[in-house]
């Protein structure tokens, strides 16, 4: 468990919807965003950005508040005294793991709008739906978060695959945007019918679609070793929980877009809107992320033995795919696509460890990973003009001499993928590699040591493919288009929040250190 139990209670409660109040506030925003489409004269629609933003805001405070309400006081980032707490019988839960991934999710969905406005009036589909499409999604992530049962967990995971379906073919006139949002939706259908599988096989043995009531009747049937009729009929299930296991692993497996469920990332990547492919590749993997952690790690936390092995082997194979497809590639969002399988690899090191290194890494790397990717989404929109697309690796020659402002936030945000040190990239590798050393320690298994070692080299190998961005800023031939670049304020001021956030976490990371380790405290 990540956190203390907490007192659950059976009665509904009014005061449930204080749980739940960020969800309920993005809802009202979004719904407000469609009726102000309709009513707002034509070209207006950067007021429901505005709304948006407004509503991403208040959701954070009331974050906060849920966070003072749970006993939770800031000491040099410190939180202390924290109290885990129920709702709606049972369904959501919000803890230090639930606060954490919600506020990745707000910070995301945040800078996805600001990076937006300007690629959506070039791209002429300025439209009021596309923010309300953004907040839905990221209501769906919320839940995810804080939910504590498999009902809730999957209705959350399709509210949010839905609307990217629609978000990635937002550029309905553009063909690669339907073909990339036609096989984006098979796919997701797909797998998400093996993830319901999954979650079937495991509701049927423990009689339950609570986490935590999951975890008991799990631990009780491994445990049951005696040679009696009920011993008997217990390890007769043992094969169901292991296909319920395996069933829920595949399907996770392609939301967080790793091998061998990975192939659908370039093409969706590459034919999104670019400022939907910033979004997609940041929240909805982080979101992913924190399903996964929910199931794997508090119900079936008990099966570690069975499912480390499993998501050890795929975050090794996955590396290997990410980087060296990424090695080949000469379009910039393809390229970020296989950079993004790549860590997808990586960030499953964190639950592999399944240790307090581990958790750390899992939560710094996202939130870097959040603002790396969408810096580097954000430098690719400022390139976009009418006449040239600007999404090639080749169409940044000469950015140095043009923009070197813009030239050197993308040479940060390119070897903080890469993890080089002063980085906020390399703190998460860090704890990321660290926890399986140290799990490694503790289970007396030399394949984490293996795995580790595989991380490493092939961090090594990704800088190869990241500094092919900074070689033609700053080596490569100068352009033909001398026209300098029009970037809009809201894209300027996400630039700059992600490529500080970057710098300070990878300069000065024990603040956020300290508030991993006490949210995500056993």
């Amino acid at each position: 468990m990540f956190l203390l139990q907490a007192n659950t209670t059976s009665l509904f409660n009014a005061s449930d919807l204080q749980l739940i109040a960020p969800e309920l506030i993005l809802t009202v925003c979004a719904c407000i965003a469609l009726v102000l489409e309709v009513i707002l004269p034509f070209r207006k629609s950067k007021v429901t950005a505005q709304l948006g933003l407004a509503g991403i805001a208040l959701a954070f405070v009331s974050l906060y508040i849920q966070l003072a309400q749970m006993g939770g006081t800031f000491k040099v980032w410190n939180i202390e005294a924290l109290t885990p707490v129920d709702g709606f019988y049972g369904m959501v839960r919000i803890d230090g793991f639930a606060i954490l991934f919600k506020a990745i999710f707000l910070i995301a969905a945040a800078l996805a709008i600001a990076i937006s406005t300007r690629y959506l009036d070039i791209e002429g589909e300025q439209h009021g739906e596309y923010y309300a499409l953004i907040l839905f999604a990221t209501v769906g992530m919320l839940f995810l978060a804080c939910g504590y049962d498999l009902i809730a967990l999957y209705i959350s995971l399709e509210l949010m695959a839905l609307t990217f379906y629609v978000l990635v073919a937002f550029t309905k006139r553009e063909k690669r945007s339907n073909e990339a949002a036609m096989k984006y939706f098979l796919l997701g259908a797909f797998s998400s019918g093996i993830l319901l599988y999954g979650m079937s096989l495991l509701y049927g043995v423990t009689g339950s679609t609570n986490l935590g009531e999951m975890a008991q009747g799990i631990a009780v049937i491994l445990k049951s070793a005696a040679p009696d009729e009920a011993g008997a009929a217990a390890a007769s299930l043992r094969p169901i929980l292991l296909l319920g296991m395996i069933s829920l692993a595949a399907g996770l497996f392609f939301k967080i877009s790793a091998v061998p469920f990975h192939m659908w990332a370039p093409d969706a990547y590459e034919g999104a809107p670019t400022s939907v492919t910033a979004f997609l590749s940041t929240g909805s993997k982080a979101a992913s992320f924190a399903l996964y952690a929910r199931i794997f790690i508090e119900a079936l936390g008990g099966m570690r033995l069975d499912w480390a092995p499993l998501l050890g082997l795929v975050a090794a194979i996955t590396i290997l795919v990410g980087n060296w497809g990424a090695v080949t590639q000469e379009n910039s969002k393809r390229l970020l696509a296989y950079s993004s399988i790549s860590n997808a690899g990586y960030l499953l090191l964190g639950l592999i460890a399944a240790n307090e290194w581990g958790y750390k890494g899992l939560i710094i790397y996202l939130l870097v990973y959040t603002l790396m990717n969408m810096g580097a989404f954000g430098i690719i929109i400022s390139l976009r003009r009418r006449g040239i697309i600007g999404d090639n690796v080749e169409d940044m020659a000469g950015l140095s001499q043009k923009a070197p402002g813009m030239a050197f936030m993308m040479a940060v945000f390119m070897l903080s993928l890469g993890g080089l040190p002063a980085t906020g990239g390399f703190m998460g590798k860090w704890f990321l590699i660290g926890g399986l050393l140290q799990r490694g320690k503790t289970d007396g298994r030399h394949w984490y040591y293996w795995l580790a070692g595989w991380a490493i080299i092939n961090t090594v190998v990704s800088f190869y493919y990241y500094i092919r961005f900074i070689r033609v800023m700053y080596i490569g031939e100068r352009v033909a288009d001398e026209r300098p670049l029009a970037l809009s304020n809201a894209l300027k001021a996400a630039l700059v929040a992600a490529l500080i956030g970057i710098i300070i976490i990878g300069i000065f990371p024990q603040p956020f250190i300290n508030l991993a380790q006490h949210l995500m405290k056993q």
